[in-house]
């Protein structure tokens, strides 16, 4: 039905709503526990909504229907893993964080191994956020763009303004709730934005299943005989190699997955600052587990929105219906189906996706950056006035810091033969630094031996190794051949090498 003005309206009204409602939302700010851990008083629930929120992107509502249009529902095994490693970190994590009343996930550290150990990993950190964050604030442009392409929205203008565009309006209301509002801002308008962009693709569903030449039961029976519904892959048939290098293979997903999202949910920043928010042990524990199973039951909707676009389109190749990739074919199907308004609705839920997102990371890092870096370094002692001051201004900083970011990666998307290895780079970087973040903790909790030099060089030998595992970019400037691994054991393996070399470092040193 094409993209109308009254689609353009939606999206006008809701991204100035989306800046009203953060800011009240939040109410006053007098100092940094209000501005970064909502007073230690936001609920379980919204804290729930806010976790998986901050683990959605665009991308996610795009492309993981592409997943199953093209294959079947093994993505799901990794899921199981998530969840796994949530309630892991429930148990094990969360009493040391929540009892002994920490403001960033570093300070452990430093009671461990002191504050060098607590920069390095803040540092860490932050430098993964502002590549991983400046390519997924890139990437939001992309389904944004496919979809204003396809609708004829600014035609004559290239993909590099409607980039630029697209940032900018995430970039900056995201930014003016953000600094105003602090962390409850961020929770609130992450449950509202789950509400939107969760409500607009069962919107998009229901109008697919609608629209679909043959009855949904025989649509189901056709997916069923097209092995689409298959869950588990066991690898069977497969050498070694090939075994550790394919993320789908149950074993691999389950145990990468748990590892992974031990990481991701018990070492960064990003997400243990909203546990944290709760005041409780209890609560957080409840918000961490549930917001697994809830994340799951989202790829579940997404993937079973491929598989409806499968029997929609006859299974046909993206080519055959105009598309230049599979990713491309939710997009497609909004813009040429969706009732006017409706389609100003899911790009207004992507935008929510994508603030969603942002959001998180802008009030992540501008807490370890307060808190980690420059407050420890600050000789003068800071009443609530001047640290809530300074966290609003390092905010600022970092909005625009990840604005350039993702401005950079749209650049360098878009200009050059050199594109992908760019990207590969960024990518590349945020999955393997979680590796050494995990190891670093878990040499904390499981072993009393190693001191903060054995940390140290525990930490970057982590790091560094795993350049010769990660296939992409940075592998074809090493010697030899690399040792290529599935990206779900990324982390594991890096966790590995930090416990163990920090180990033989303390045995040698003494």
């Amino acid at each position: 039905m094409g993209f109308t003005l009254i689609d353009g309206i939606v999206i006008v009204i809701y991204l100035i709503a989306v800046a009203v409602f953060g800011i009240w939302s939040a109410g006053t700010q007098k100092t940094t526990t209000d501005y970064f851990l909502g007073g230690r008083a936001m609920p379980w629930w919204a804290i729930l909504f806010s976790v998986v929120a901050t683990e959605t992107s665009t991308l996610t509502f795009i492309s993981i229907p592409a997943v199953a249009y093209g294959g079947s529902l093994t993505f799901l095994q990794l899921t199981f893993g998530y969840i796994l490693g949530r309630i892991i970190v429930a148990i094990w994590f969360l009493p040391a964080y929540v009892q002994g009343e920490l403001t960033t996930a570093y300070q452990y550290l430093e009671q461990r191994f002191g504050p060098g150990m607590r920069k390095a990993a803040s540092s860490t950190f932050i430098i993964t956020r502002l590549l991983a964050d400046g390519v997924r604030l890139f990437a939001t442009a992309i389904p944004l763009a496919i979809i204003f392409r396809f609708a004829g929205v600014f035609d004559g203008w290239g993909d590099m303004e409607i980039y630029l565009i697209a940032i900018s309006i995430i970039s900056g209301i995201t930014l003016i709730y953000t600094f105003l509002g602090g962390i409850k801002a961020v929770i609130w308008m992450d449950v509202v934005q789950m509400v939107v962009y969760i409500g607009g693709a069962l919107f998009a569903l229901f109008i697919l299943i609608g629209k679909l030449p043959v009855s949904f039961p025989e649509a189901l029976t056709s997916l069923y005989d097209a092995g689409k519904f298959t869950m588990f892959n066991w690898g069977g048939g497969l050498s070694w190699s090939e075994f550790i290098a394919d993320p789908y293979v149950f074993w691999i997903a389950l145990f990468g997955g748990a590892v992974f999202s031990i990481a991701s949910h018990g070492t960064d920043q990003l997400i243990v600052q909203r546990l944290l928010a709760t005041g409780n042990l209890k609560s957080s524990q409840k918000a961490l587990i549930w917001s697994g199973f809830v994340a799951s039951a989202q790829f579940g909707l997404f993937l079973f929105i491929g598989l409806i676009l499968y029997v929609f389109y006859a299974g046909a190749s993206p080519e055959a219906i105009g598309l230049a990739t599979t990713d491309e074919v939710f997009a497609r199907f909004i813009v040429d189906y969706m009732p006017v308004g409706v389609a100003g609705l899911i790009v207004a839920a992507l935008f929510a996706a994508a603030m969603s997102s942002l959001s998180s990371s802008l009030n992540a890092l501008a807490s370890s950056t307060t808190y980690d870096l420059i407050k420890p370094m600050s000789k003068a002692v800071w009443d609530d006035a001047k640290e809530l001051w300074v966290s609003r201004m390092v905010t600022i900083g970092w909005g625009f810091a990840l604005t350039g970011s993702a401005f950079l990666f749209t650049w360098l998307q878009l200009s050059g033969g050199d594109r992908p290895a760019i990207v590969e780079l960024g990518l590349g970087i945020a999955s393997y630094t979680y590796g050494g973040l995990l190891g670093i903790f878990l040499l904390g909790r499981l072993f009393d031996k190693p001191d903060k030099t054995d940390a140290m060089i525990g930490f970057f030998s982590g790091l560094i190794s795993l350049l010769f595992m990660v296939e992409g970019a940075l592998q074809q400037f090493l010697p030899g051949e690399g040792l290529t691994i599935a990206w779900p054991l990324y982390t594991a393996v890096g966790a590995a090498i930090v416990i163990v070399v920090a180990n033989i470092s303390y045995y040698i040193r003494r």
